[in-house]
């Protein structure tokens, strides 16, 4: 408790330093009004604004200083001209700027927003949470992103098809942007009513400017727009876009002899369709016909010892577009009710074989189409419904020449539908989501599967006092169904942990054909004004809650309580351009009334003049209990523990940049320990060319890290083990832009995890406070370890023959992975990819060092190789 007393006693002296909180300033929203083309011939996108069209519109300006000093002249100026004709929005910029040779024009892909640009928000459903972000850098490259959240939420997977220009004069920059109205969304209202924001980054001086001004303790981003006007008699348009697409692909790999489904290569073509049809101006339907959700770039490599499934995000397009209409986090952390990679997953059986058998499993199970239908009305109505259909999948098992097929995963309907409507002026919404999974389960066959899965939730917040106070909540429940195996398997697995040997409040019914349960969470606090911000937060997971079908739950059976304060400075002083502080309380229980966990943390990021950062935080968690580690063993006490780290980033405007961070871990009696090194560089010689090398060290240790569990006569036994776990990693990104639309991209990454054990042990006293009297250590005469078999023959009792084995848990798991990806998008929306993937999974030996291991299983085993090409052509009707 000592360093969250001196965190507040330091944040106490930093608002002294810094000035008191102060309330919110009236601030005069500014009005744009544009005016249409009519007759006139609109303008050629060159980056010239020399055509007569612009001269029916005034210039628009007066930029006021963003960041790093809100509320001060920035150090150039900026302006814009808007005008419109019954298909396209344009735009003009004049960025002055008084040493046009200094102009910083980087190169990147789509999204990279290096060097000089500006950027302009369009809120055209007028919701005040929600715009499309369109952003031109001075070197040509485009930026597309969704804003939601009220600017909490940024993403850079829309990607429409729009057209821009730059050109570089001796006053400065200029841009001309041509935006088709079937890009955008909006209702049908005689005269539009938008919201409007322009940005500007002045690269040299890593300043922000921007031409509605938005103080640094604002409620949000979208909510602070000013108002674009003129936009009179609008067109609906009626999107049609239709993107076909054909894959080839070639797949090497090492032979295996005797078996006829690796014979050292394959070959496939593949072609399917995309759809975008604008049912009305905002409200848009895609489909997609035998879908490509190949992925460019691999998974990170990741290993879990604790059992439970490890997040990935999703890289498929057509998930990734217009994701955050379907999102539903109504928790904490990962947990959503709806996780798109559970659509085309891989299949969650695997056949029976005997030793002379061989077979072939599908990667993935296939999506046979899909569609979403989604948008915005101009009553409020954000609508959402995904529907889509995976195919039976069947493994092919061949016995000498005979061969059968095997069911892995039936046919499963999913289902996701969204809807959330604003009232009350914009400042407050309620939305409701309901998934359903279905599957056809023929026979006995796949019966641990749940043969229905639905959740439903109700969401909601409410801003008050000009957005200075909210409330925000959510209400979640879930239903599963199938076989007694199937219920059984859900209510055993580590979610859950039914059988828990010394849970009062649940058990495991093997009877049950069913399983229902709720989850949700309120949250209030102070969201805007001053320096000062705070909330509260209290959210629970029923131990029924089930949400893994088509959606991601990492542990039910928990109550969290959080209270969080932060600081932030309002204006520069001395050496920094900002500090942001967050002091957090935290504790866990479960329902069957456990107090599991007390946890304070203290985090701040301190922002220098000369565009350093620095983090760190503290972490000191005073009660640690856990009902998972001993997997249906009884409920299990970790010792009291202090993390702490600290890093450090250069400044990233420069061509050389490097970052370091260390992160430590240290438990009570050194029962356990964790140690991170993360490090980086950044090399960028020329503007098109970007080099980037980040290598990782992390060594974990615990003494009474989880192995197995099994019986000694009637009695069980928990066996844990003292690890020494270590984990080298290096991440390699090559980026070449030829120009903004044709780059080349590399990305490696060779990665080792290292465990080795010893010290086996039982768990005589799970919650005892000392680590030595939990566990009871085997003495040499009691454990012995037999090489052949590959596992420790436990003669507990010591009467001379083994009572239990237990299966060596040491391992060296080593992966490789690389993708090289050049990218040409040759008409706006349409583009070749060729793609070359190297991919490397082996096991090593645990006695060897790290790199011995990564030698052994990389550079001295044979890689499996992708070579791909695919092209899509976008047709805009």
């Amino acid at each position: 408790m000592k360093f969250f007393t001196a965190g507040c006693i330091f944040l106490l002296l930093l608002g002294s330093q810094c000035g008191i909180a102060q309330d919110k300033a009236v601030i005069e929203k500014k009005v744009y009004t544009t005016k249409a083309l009519g007759d006139i011939e609109s303008p050629v996108i060159d980056g010239l604004i020399n055509e007569k069209s612009w001269d029916i519109v005034d210039w628009t300006g007066d930029y006021i200083e963003n960041q790093p000093d809100e509320n001060t002249p920035p150090s150039e100026q900026t302006k814009f001209k808007i005008i419109y004709d019954k298909k396209f929005l344009y735009f003009a910029f004049r960025c002055y700027d008084k040493d046009p040779k200094g102009i910083v024009k980087r190169l990147s892909r789509r999204d990279g927003f290096e060097g000089d640009w500006v950027e302009f928000n369009i809120d055209s459903y007028n919701d005040k949470r929600t715009g499309f972000s369109f952003t031109v850098s001075a070197s040509g490259v485009k930026g597309d992103e969704f804003i939601s959240d009220n600017g909490n939420n940024w993403d850079s997977s829309w990607n429409p098809i729009w057209y821009m220009k730059t050109n570089i004069d001796e006053q400065g920059w200029t841009a001309e942007v041509k935006i088709p109205f079937s890009q955008l969304k909006f209702g049908n209202s005689k005269e539009q009513i938008w919201g409007l924001q322009s940005t500007r980054r002045y690269f040299r001086a890593e300043e922000r400017s921007v031409w509605q001004r938005v103080p640094q303790d604002a409620p949000g981003w979208v909510s602070e727009f000013g108002e674009l006007r003129g936009l009179i008699d609008l067109e609906p348009q009626k999107q049609l876009e239709i993107q076909p697409f054909v894959v080839t692909q070639l797949k090497t790999y090492p032979k295996e002899p005797g078996n006829p489904f690796r014979d050292g290569q394959d070959f496939k073509i593949n072609g399917g369709l995309d759809a975008k049809v604008g049912i009305t101006n905002d409200l848009t339907l895609d489909l997609t016909i035998n879908p490509d959700f190949g992925q460019v770039e691999a998974d990170p490599a990741a290993i879990a010892l604790d059992g439970f499934q490890i997040f990935f995000e999703e890289k498929r397009p057509f998930f990734v577009e217009n994701k955050n209409i379907f999102d539903y986090r109504f928790a904490d952390g990962q947990d959503n009710l709806f996780y798109s990679r559970r659509i085309g997953r891989s299949p969650q059986a695997y056949p029976a074989t005997e030793n002379v058998e061989f077979a072939d499993v599908p990667d993935n199970t296939t999506i046979l189409g899909a569609a979403k239908f989604s948008g915005k009305t101009k009553n409020g109505w954000s609508l959402g419904i995904l529907e889509s259909v995976t195919n039976e999948a069947f493994a092919e098992i061949d016995n000498n020449g005979s061969r059968r097929k095997e069911m892995v995963e039936p046919t499963t309907n999913y289902l996701v539908s969204r809807v959330q409507k604003d009232f009350n002026n914009r400042n407050s919404y309620i939305g409701g989501i309901f998934t359903a999974t279905n599957r056809n389960l023929h026979g006995n066959e796949l019966d641990f599967l749940h043969k229905e899965a639905y959740s439903a939730g109700i969401d909601f917040k409410h801003n008050w006092n000009d957005r200075k106070y909210y409330m925000t909540g959510s209400v979640v429940a879930s239903h599963v169904g199938g076989s007694k195996e199937a219920i059984t398997n859900t209510q055993r697995k580590l979610t859950h942990l039914f059988q828990r040997v010394d849970a009062k409040h649940v058990f495991v019914d093997e009877n049950e054909t069913s399983l229902t349960g709720t989850g949700g969470k309120i949250e209030a606090g102070k969201g805007s004004v001053g320096n000062w911000r705070y909330y509260g937060l209290l959210l629970w997971r029923s131990p029924e809650l089930e949400l893994n079908d088509v959606g991601f739950l990492r542990q039910a059976d928990e109550i969290r309580q959080y209270g969080v304060v932060t600081y932030q400075t309002l204006k520069p002083f001395k050496v920094f351009r900002k500090i942001f502080t967050r002091l957090e309380q935290l504790s866990f229980h479960d329902f069957d009334g456990n107090f599991n966990r007390m946890q304070y943390t203290m985090t701040s990021n301190w922002n220098y003049k000369n565009n350093w950062n620095t983090n760190f935080q503290l972490q000191y968690k005073s009660r640690r209990f856990t009902n998972s580690m001993l997997q249906g063993g009884p409920r299990y006490r970790f010792s009291e523990d202090v993390f702490g780290y600290a890093n450090f980033n250069s400044d990233s405007r420069k061509k050389f940049r490097y970052y370091a961070g260390m992160y430590v871990s240290q438990e009570r009696e050194k029962s356990g320990f964790y140690t991170e090194v993360d490090a980086g560089i950044t090399y960028q010689p020329i503007n098109a060319f970007t080099f980037s090398l980040s290598p990782n060290y992390v060594r974990n240790g615990s003494k009474t890290q989880y192995v197995t569990q099994t019986r000694f006569g009637n009695d069980p036994r928990y066996i844990t083990a003292n690890l020494d776990q270590r984990t080298l990693s290096m991440s390699v990104r090559l980026d070449y832009n030829i120009n903004p639309n044709l780059t080349i991209q590399y990305y490696g990454q060779p990665f080792i995890s290292r465990g080795r054990y010893n010290a086996f042990n039982k768990i005589v006293n799970p919650t005892a406070k000392s680590y030595k009297d939990r566990i009871n250590v085997f003495n040499p005469n009691q454990i012995a370890f037999n090489a052949a078999a590959d596992v420790y023959n436990v003669d507990e009792n010591a009467y001379g023959s083994a009572d239990y084995n237990i299966q060596n848990p040491d391992f060296s798991f080593v992966q490789y992975r690389s993708n090289l990806v050049l990218r040409w998008e040759y008409i706006p929306g349409s583009e070749i990819f060729l793609v070359w993937s190297q991919g490397i999974d082996g096991s090593a030996n645990p006695q060897a060092n790290l790199f011995r291991g990564l030698d052994s299983q990389i550079l001295d085993q044979k890689p499996e190789n992708i070579f791909l090409i695919k092209a899509t052509y976008r047709f805009v009707l």
